[in-house]
């Protein structure tokens, strides 16, 4: 088994429209191991959300492999492969996608139940969760009663909440204003140290990126060091 947490070797993506063809992405190699922090900085379109969902399994490369957990993805079945992800990986985006219906204990608990916990033990651990990110006074409200730097703690916590190897974040911050921006990326640093899983972080947000350990620009399909 790899020693990396993911690896991505000569990942391409391109569309197929007719005779048309457009490449996205162009031989994409890169590792994660255990408590990396990686941050992959692009214009808007450059491609870093499609980065994302390929190393993530939830779409397929053109050409090359994406290995989680040593596992080859494109090898395994889509069940399989959902599993696998649900194991390893929590994911933040830049619009929370909590459930209106649910409590923030409800939606950060979820995950777990989905992962066949105990609804006992699912509750304690998205509780503990959520006071890591300062919302233990907040359990019981629903999205529509929080804040949206509060929204964004609690799609934080219903990332780590499987305590996953590594967390990648989709411009996390997009939608919050400067002071609470800052607050929730100080808060994913933080929480990534202290979990100790890795970070792969996509984000135009050079101040965010400059926190990172490691620094790669997304331009013409090719990532390069900063």
């Amino acid at each position: 088994m790899s020693e990396n947490v993911i690896e991505a070797r000569g990942l391409v993506k391109r569309y197929n429209e007719g005779l048309d063809s457009l490449e996205i992405l162009s031989g994409i190699d890169l590792a994660l191991a255990p408590g990396d922090t990686v941050a992959v900085v692009g214009a808007s379109g450059s491609g870093k959300s499609t980065l994302l969902n390929l190393l993530g399994g939830l779409d397929e490369p053109s050409e090359g492999t994406v290995e989680l957990a040593g596992r080859a993805l494109e090898q395994l079945s889509e069940k399989a492969r959902g599993r696998l992800r649900n194991e390893w990986l929590g994911f933040v985006y830049q619009f929370h996608h909590l459930l209106p219906e649910f409590t923030a204990l409800e939606n950060v608990a979820m995950p777990l139940l989905i992962g066949d916990g105990s609804t006992a033990r699912a509750r304690r651990e998205a509780a503990r969760v959520l006071e890591l990110t300062g919302l233990g006074d907040r359990l019981e409200h629903k999205p529509s009663a929080l804040s949206g730097g509060e929204r964004q703690r609690v799609a934080i916590a219903r990332a780590l909440v499987t305590r996953p190897h590594l967390v990648m974040v989709d411009e996390p911050t997009g939608n919050l204003d400067e002071r609470t921006a800052e607050q929730v990326q100080s808060l994913i640093l933080e929480l990534n140290r202290e979990i100790g899983t890795a970070l792969l972080a996509v984000t135009h947000d050079q101040a965010f990126a400059g926190r990172c350990q490691r620094q790669l620009g997304l331009h013409d399909g090719r990532l390069t060091p900063l």
